[in-house]
């Protein structure tokens, strides 16, 4: 009888046994599939934003052979005033004519004359400027096509036949006549870094985008990483532990989850309404994403006090350093690699912000390279969302371009802070 009870026993053990493993194995194949569902994800959406946005880092040029004839562009001498007002436009104008000496209507002319950026007239007036000896010179210079043209150009590497959209066939025998003679090429995209904003897809770059962004984080960082540092280590050091403290460490977990776009709203009634600080500034942006910031600062800086054990500072009070002392020589020393690591994911998070700069006017359409703190300027986020809702077809690759841009400086900063934790981090 004994036997048989011990038996059963062992049974049921066994069977509870197998269950607990099945289940084990289901919810380990829950959190494989979890995971494998969540990479196959990025990899969809890097691989979407890669496929689109590759191809804004080349742009279609034309070779075209340039006189600078002083009659042409009306002027005798080479200094600022008369460069502002010289005709640079003809002179590409002759160039396209003397290549396709064929075109005489007014149309063809006007339909020959779009093969060419907008903008490339400014190019030949900079290379004037820089060289005044070419005025009545004769010189190859290589300029951006036109957007439509650098489509047309860019999809003809994907299908024979190419997506002419607004091109004409007329326009397109130009193309392929200018692509045979090795006078069209797509070169390295030197303009989507080196300009700003601009209506015309060819001549936009990011380069106002990017400094705006820099400046707002610089006073972001100056403003939220001290003031966030001195609240954590009151908070964690000094502070009594009271009703008054508690209401306080409530309220900053609770602002680390308020939506982003309360913070802007903030930033528009006190620092623009009530103070009159400048709309479209990184000043003001700074302000606002310090708001943002803040929270996380503070709870990570905290968390890096906490770990320091209370050893350290038993040991310091021990031989007679004031309480001051033991924190400023002694704890915040070895928490300061944790308090870094807190405020370059805080840093990472205010530069993929858009919602509160929205709400202060960095929405704004900005051409001009910010030099200050006051200069009105855009970030990128905004930048993006702005190109986004731009209707030409060259803006879709530019966009997918930029967030590129965007997640690489992202993903730098995160593996700068795994980095540090990794690099200074003490284990006790």
């Amino acid at each position: 009888m004994t036997d048989l009870t011990q038996t059963q026993v062992r049974e049921r053990i066994a069977a509870r046994l197998a269950s607990r493993h099945r289940t084990e194995k289901i919810f380990r194949g829950f959190g494989i599939v979890s995971i494998a569902f969540g990479v196959l994800a990025v990899l969809v959406l890097f691989t979407d934003i890669i496929s689109k946005g590759s191809s804004a880092f080349v742009q279609s040029q034309i070779q075209l052979q340039v006189t600078y004839d002083p009659a042409e562009l009306g002027i005798d001498t080479v200094d600022p005033e008369s460069l502002a007002w010289a005709n640079f436009d003809g002179v590409i104008r002759g160039a396209l004519r003397e290549r396709f000496p064929t075109v005489t209507g007014r149309r063809d002319k006007r339909e020959l004359y779009s093969l060419v950026s907008s903008g490339a007239g400014f190019n030949l007036r900079e290379r004037l400027e820089n060289n005044p000896a070419l005025l009545g010179q004769s010189e190859t210079v290589w300029v951006n096509a036109d957007d439509d043209v650098d489509t047309y150009v860019k999809s003809l590497s994907k299908s024979d036949e190419g997506f002419l959209g607004r091109t004409s066939e007329q326009k397109a025998m130009w193309i392929q006549s200018l692509r045979d003679s090795g006078e069209l090429e797509k070169r390295f995209n030197t303009t989507f870094f080196t300009n700003g904003d601009s209506r015309e897809p060819e001549q936009a770059g990011i380069r106002a985008a990017l400094v705006g962004s820099l400046l707002t984080l610089l006073v972001t960082l100056a403003l939220s990483f001290p003031i966030g540092v001195a609240a954590a280590i009151y908070l964690e050091e000094f502070a009594p532990k009271n009703r008054w403290t508690d209401v306080i460490e409530v309220n900053i977990n609770n602002l680390a989850a308020v939506p982003s776009i309360v913070f802007g709203l903030l930033g528009l009634a006190i620092f623009i309404n009530f103070f009159e600080m400048p709309r479209s500034a990184p000043l003001v942006g700074g302000l606002v994403l310090t708001l943002m910031t803040l929270p996380t600062i503070i709870i990570s800086s905290r968390a890096s006090l906490k770990s320091v054990p209370p050893s350290i500072r038993e040991a310091a009070m021990g031989m007679g350093a004031s309480r001051m002392q033991v924190v400023l020589h002694h704890v915040l020393p070895l928490a300061m690699p944790g308090m870094l690591t807190g405020a370059i994911i805080g840093m990472a998070q205010a530069l993929g912000e858009t919602a509160p700069l929205l709400m202060i006017g960095m929405v704004a359409f900005i051409v001009d390279v910010p030099h200050g703190v006051t200069d009105p300027s855009t970030v990128l986020p905004v930048q993006i969302f702005l190109w986004a809702d731009s209707p030409e077809r060259a803006f879709v690759e530019r966009t997918s371009a930029a967030i590129m841009v965007l997640l690489a400086v992202l993903i730098t900063m995160n593996t700068c802070a795994v980095w540090l934790r990794k690099k200074l981090e003490r284990r006790w």
